[in-house]
């Protein structure tokens, strides 16, 4: 480290390695199907997503893909270097639907109700709270939106909770994910 250096870049860059290493590795895919899980998730062509916490990218390139390009994925993460890989990703595919942005997803600045449907998957710790998170997604999403969250931490019941105290309806478990849509 460098005299007068942030130490948290450092974090975020041996994070942005970590979680790269896992999810652009070629194998993943095999065991990990983001096609199957994102139709799980109630993915479907003409949707305008958010993605919160999109990592490196391993679901937002088949999310454009499933929504097309008459749909569109905003697709958050607080970690610049994953924005940045994102970025690069969809300029080599000369993917036009992504919108990619580095910041909180507990303040997106997207407008109220403009997306379809948004999902969490894999995250295991929520910067700024998931309380917050969950409030900011309900504001983006449409009325009779869909909240599809992977079955992390907390507790599958306190999770539960904390999103119906925040404006929703839990209606099933499907493939490990929690399915929710905004009341």
């Amino acid at each position: 480290m460098r005299k007068n250096e942030n130490p948290s870049l450092y974090v975020s860059k041996l994070t942005y390695w970590m979680i790269t290493l896992v999810h652009d590795n070629p194998l993943l895919p095999i065991f990990k199907n983001p096609y199957k899980i994102l139709e799980s998730a109630g993915l479907k062509k003409g949707q305008e997503v958010l993605e919160i916490g999109c990592g490196p990218g391993f679901f937002t390139i088949p999310a454009s893909e499933i929504v097309g390009e008459s749909g569109k994925v905003y697709a958050i993460d607080l970690n610049r270097f994953m924005i940045e890989r994102v970025k690069r990703k969809i300029e080599e595919k000369n993917i036009k639907n992504v919108v990619a942005i580095i910041g909180n997803a507990s303040k997106t600045n997207l407008p109220d109700e403009s997306v379809n449907l948004a999902f969490i998957f894999g995250i295991r710790h929520v910067f700024g709270g998931i309380e917050n998170v969950i409030a900011e997604t309900r504001r983006v999403l449409k009325n009779d939106g869909t909240l599809s969250i992977e079955t992390v931490r907390p507790a599958k019941s306190k999770l539960i909770e904390i999103i119906q105290n925040n404006g929703f309806t839990y209606l099933e478990e499907k493939d490990r994910l929690l399915i929710f849509k905004a009341k």
